[in-house]
Parts: C-alpha cells; sequence; structure tokens
C-alpha cells in the first residue's frame, strides 16, 4: 500500500489527517516577513484568526514547504519500502509543487528502487481535499499507485471550485487586486465571486452584498450539477462564515435531493492569509467510481 502525502493547503483536520493515514507538508506564514511559523506545528488556525481578526491593519504572508521540507517528509516511507502519491496546491498558485519536484530529483539515486509520483491539484484548499478524499478512497479499495495517479488527473481535471470573500482588502495586499478595484469594491459593497480555472484565480462577477452572491452561488451550483448528483463528490469551506456554509449546504441539499457527506471545511491560515474572514467556497470534482471503463 502506498503512503500519501500533501502539502497543507487540503485544509484536513487533525483528525482526518490521522484518521486516513497522510503526511502534511505545511507551508510557513510570517507576520513580520522574519520569523516564519509553520501552519500547524508552530501557528495553529484559531490562534491565525484571532490575530487577523483583532488587528485588522495585520496582513500576514506565507512561504512554500522548501525541498528539504519534503525531503524529510518522503524519505522514512522510502525507508520504510513505500512508494508514495504525493499531492501539491496548483503550481500556478505557489512554489510547493516546484520544491516537492526538487525533493523527489534529490531522492532518486538514493532510492532507486522507490516510486514518488506527485500530483498537481490544480487546486486549493478543498477542492484540493476532495481530490485527496477520492485517493484515499482507491487507496482502501487496493488500487495499484499507477491506477490511482491514472484516475486522479482525471479526477483533478473535472474539479470545480467557486469562492466570494467578505472583503477585497487580502487580495490588494497580495497584488491580486488593484488598489483602486479595492476601494471601489469597499465603498459599493461589492462582493467578488470568483473560480479556480485550470489551477488559477479568475473572477466571474462583482455584485453588490453577500446574500446576493450567496444566491447567485447556489443557482449556478445547482444548475451545474443536476443530473450529475451520482458522480460528484461535494464540499463547502468558509473562514468564519459558518451560518452562512450551512445555509448554502441546506439550500444545495435540498435542491438537489442530496446530503452532501463531507465535512464543512475550516479553511486554514494559509489560504486565508490571501483571503480573509468572511470567504465561502464550494467545490466539486467527479468521484473514481464514476470513472469506471
Amino acid at each position: 500500500m502506498f503512503q500519501i502525502v500533501s502539502d497543507g493547503s487540503c485544509d484536513f483536520s487533525d483528525n482526518e489527517v490521522a484518521a486516513n493515514n497522510i503526511k502534511v507538508v505545511p507551508f510557513y506564514i510570517t507576520f513580520d516577513s522574519e520569523i516564519f511559523h509553520r501552519e500547524g506545528v508552530e501557528l495553529m488556525r484559531d490562534d491565525f484568526i484571532k490575530r487577523i481578526t483583532t488587528d485588522k491593519n495585520l496582513f500576514p504572508k506565507t512561504s512554500q514547504p522548501n525541498p528539504q521540507d519534503y525531503i524529510d517528509a518522503y524519505e522514512p516511507f522510502l525507508k520504510e519500502g513505500k512508494d508514495i502519491l504525493s499531492v501539491s496546491i496548483s503550481s500556478k498558485l505557489s512554489g510547493s509543487h516546484a520544491s516537492a519536484v526538487l525533493a523527489i530529483e534529490m531522492l532518486q539515486d538514493e532510492y532507486p528502487d522507490r516510486k514518488i509520483m506527485l500530483l498537481d491539484s490544480l487546486s486549493a484548499s478543498l477542492g484540493q481535499g476532495i481530490i485527496l478524499r477520492e485517493i484515499i478512497k482507491m487507496r482502501e479499495a487496493g488500487l495499484s499507485l499507477e491506477k490511482t495517479m491514472e484516475n486522479a488527473k482525471r479526477i483533478v481535471a473535472s474539479t470545480s471550485v467557486y469562492f466570494t470573500l467578505e472583503t477585497l482588502e487580502y487580495l490588494k495586499k497580495g497584488g491580486r487586486v488593484g488598489p483602486t478595484t479595492a476601494f471601489v469594491g469597499g465603498i459599493l459593497g461589492l462582493k467578488p465571486i470568483l473560480q479556480v480555472v485550470e489551477g488559477q484565480v479568475s473572477q466571474l462577477d462583482n455584485v453588490r452584498g453577500r446574500k446576493k452572491a450567496l444566491e447567485l452561488i447556489e443557482e449556478a451550483l445547482v444548475e451545474a450539477l443536476k443530473g450529475e448528483v451520482d458522480k460528484v463528490s461535494i464540499a463547502i469551506g468558509h473562514i468564519l462564515s459558518a451560518d452562512d456554509a450551512n445555509t448554502l449546504q441546506n439550500a444545495i441539499e435540498s435542491a438537489l435531493e442530496i446530503k452532501i457527506t463531507n465535512p464543512i471545511c475550516d479553511v486554514g491560515a494559509t489560504i486565508a492569509t490571501h483571503t480573509g474572514p468572511g470567504a465561502l467556497a464550494f467545490a466539486y470534482c467527479r468521484t473514481y467510481e464514476s470513472l469506471a471503463g
């Protein structure tokens, strides 16, 4: 049985990591550009959220795992004689994937009989998480590393992620929108609706008010998933928006007459650094069972 490794963008809870025998390679977060903390190790999500909500002028930054972080994660399993399937955040959003590539190249000569397959999720957070859950299911079903990787690539291609934000300030600080756009958006109460397309974030729309943004997301998702509900895995995630997340889940379940089995995701500090509190996201992908044939 192969080992599954993921960078911290998957936003799995500690319980889910332990229950599924996943190794997580954390991102780094800094508040002062000098001292870096590993998410989930030196810096817990709740502490991070408390700091950014207490100090409205605090805009932290992230740094990807470095190659040595990946070597430290991979090598114990290689020594045990295990092959590895490693999953990264989109290579177009972070250098985490590139760090993993370098680590694999550095380990190949030392462990020539072992395989490390690296999957670019072309996603992040709960999108990456639902892909990872399908990989876990395939491992539990006894699929080989190669077949799991083949299916996982098809699942990646089927994954869609949509999200809305409470404020554009965090995107502005990260250089993803201009200051004028953020200022005007704040004055007019505009809420962006965004999606992850081919591994990159793109804006679908700007609407006035949170309620309208949630309504449009719900309408679009119900339309997209009609007739496909038995073939997809669905997940909802948020940052300090539990009520909105529950409301959206209930609305989707009612409209599609389904039960969403994935837990509502508490989006972690790495992604929260770029979105801020109030983010609400929805993701879906094909299940591996639906890929048969």
